[in-house]
């Protein structure tokens, strides 16, 4: 399963501190791509693919100011949608079928107001809470629950830095600082 994110209705200024934050939490917890619709923001893509790129793997951000045609693809090509929404059904009550289906998944993140077409074009309208809340967290949560936790696993390929977890402290390991040297050039 392949799981993507559509951002909806970014707004440079206004959104860049949270579309940047739903971005790395994508990431973060197993997400291949982010597309981005609403304003074209070059500065926050740019960001983003410089910290998946410094923190490894295979992360790409793409944008796409119409929403519907992202949608309407990821469904001609086979794959199922998730929208986050706190009027949906609970996350921790459909997250098995979601599983289930093994089809690609595409997350909706919502923005100032999701229209209508967007509940009505998704699999599946999820809610991590019915109260109000952070998209940020509630992306996290429903990957969490999607990934069964094995997120933690995860490893980025040809990271140029790497934590170390430790009780205490900071340990980084610096990995081919060459790489990240040379791309600045």
């Amino acid at each position: 399963m392949t799981i993507n994110v559509l951002r909806l209705d970014h707004r440079i200024g206004r959104d860049t501190r949270i579309t940047t934050h739903v971005c790395l939490t994508a990431r973060a917890f197993g997400a291949s791509k982010v597309w981005l619709a609403g304003e074209e923001d070059h500065s926050m893509m740019r960001s983003v693919r410089d910290i998946a790129d410094r923190w490894g793997g295979d992360f790409e951000i793409e944008y796409n100011n119409s929403y519907m045609e992202v949608i309407m693809n990821w469904r001609e090509k086979g794959g199922k949608i998730v929208h986050l929404t706190m009027y949906g059904a609970q996350a921790h009550e459909v997250v098995d079928e979601v599983r289930e289906s093994s089809d690609d998944i595409l997350i909706i993140v919502g923005g100032a107001k999701v229209p209508t077409k967007v509940y009505k074009n998704a699999d599946w309208n999820v809610s991590v809470t019915t109260q109000p809340h952070s998209e940020v967290a509630a992306l996290a949560i429903f990957q969490h629950l999607l990934m069964e936790g094995k997120e933690f696993d995860l490893e980025f390929k040809d990271p140029v830095f790497e934590v170390i977890p430790t009780a205490h402290g900071k340990t980084v390991n610096v990995h081919n600082e060459n790489r990240k040297l040379n791309k600045k050039e």
